[in-house]
């Protein structure tokens, strides 16, 4: 029986990106009950047994960065995200090493994307196997980073959304009987490019946007004052971060969900909207087209006449399609967690 442990230090955010990956892929793995590995569980003390007590633990502690965890006992170690300070100190433990994304190579630039492009290679080069959430994320593994032969597996995350069954409409959503509304989510930053939607408000008074996510930014604060000086200050919504009913109900209600996105791993709520039939307005950028497939509408640029032009075009065809919302659902069920779990564990056990 192989013995694994997955570092799943980033639990202490349970709500964001990495955070949710752990938790989902956890909650899978409980409930298939690998057969021939025995799984541990690295992770913060406050969310020991989070997935049960058929499973071992180990605390984590931000000692270990500097006295580590003693992994001669383990034959696999997966850290679940690229940037772990936690890795294997003993050389007959196999590292499987999951990349999300490079973003680090826009947000820097010189010495210091250098300097966290060295740090990623050097845990690379520990790994015995990386996995990516894209073919995407492949692509831009393999243009940036030296290999040496290592073996990548592209295994796609899974839908999240929670279905919430008689969850009622929030109270900031527009209750006027005309009002409609398009839905967008992710922390409110410049690279998920918010501002190129708000020409779609323009052209429809009775037309609402809501963003839910994080908005403590610079971004979120000049999103809000262009609005203004638009005269849709009062068509845009900013909630800040949603819980599972609300996230439901705005995913199931909204008239579209819209994404332009400048940078994306996977993005999970196209998966998210898509499994509800809904239309979905994505960038062409990044792993967005091979998320969304030819189900989804895509927006080449970011000029305000494109955006409109794409938007009222995507939407006829939309409705005109009788198959088209079926088709989306269908597109959806390929990202599942437990295909995601059953690939990992597969993986665990020929390393």
């Amino acid at each position: 029986m192989k013995h694994v442990l997955l570092e799943m230090e980033k639990l202490k955010n349970p709500n964001s990106g990495l955070g949710q990956f752990c938790i989902n892929l956890g909650e899978q793995f409980q409930l298939i009950e690998p057969d021939n590995l025995q799984l541990d569980f690295y992770l913060p003390a406050f969310k020991k047994d989070i997935f049960g007590n058929q499973f071992k633990y180990v605390k984590q502690s931000a000692i270990h960065k500097f006295l580590p965890v003693d992994s001669s006992k383990y034959d696999v170690w997966h850290c679940l995200q690229q940037d772990s300070h936690y890795l294997p100190n003993h050389k007959k433990t196999k590292l499987i090493l999951t990349i999300h994304d490079l973003n680090f190579l826009e947000k820097y630039k010189g010495s210091k994307q250098k300097r966290k492009l060295n740090s990623l290679q050097k845990r690379v080069n520990k790994a015995s196997a990386i996995t990516v959430i894209s073919k995407f994320t492949e692509s831009i593994v393999r243009e940036n980073l030296q290999l040496n032969n290592i073996p990548v597996h592209v295994i796609y995350n899974g839908n999240s959304l929670k279905t919430v069954e008689n969850s009622s409409a929030p109270n900031y959503v527009p209750a006027h009987s005309e009002a409609e509304f398009l839905f967008s989510i992710g922390i409110i930053s410049p690279k998920k490019n918010f501002h190129t939607l708000l020409p779609l408000l323009k052209t429809n008074k009775h037309l609402h946007l809501i963003i839910a996510g994080d908005n403590n930014s610079d971004y979120a604060k000049k999103l809000v004052e262009t609005a203004k000086k638009l005269g849709l200050n009062n068509q845009l919504h900013l909630p800040g971060t949603v819980n599972d009913a609300e996230k439901y109900w705005l995913f199931k209600n909204c008239k579209a969900f819209v994404f332009p996105s400048l940078s994306e791993g996977f993005g999970l709520p196209v998966v998210e909207a898509m499994s509800l039939g809904k239309p979905v307005f994505l960038s062409h950028l990044s792993s967005l087209p091979e998320i969304g497939g030819k189900e989804a509408y895509y927006w080449n640029n970011f000029e305000p006449q494109h955006i409109v032009d794409v938007f009222e075009k995507g939407m006829k065809d939309f409705f005109k399609d009788e198959e088209k919302e079926k088709r989306s659902i269908e597109w959806s069920k390929q990202f599942s967690w437990k295909n995601a779990a059953k690939a990992y564990l597969n993986l665990y056990k020929n390393v």
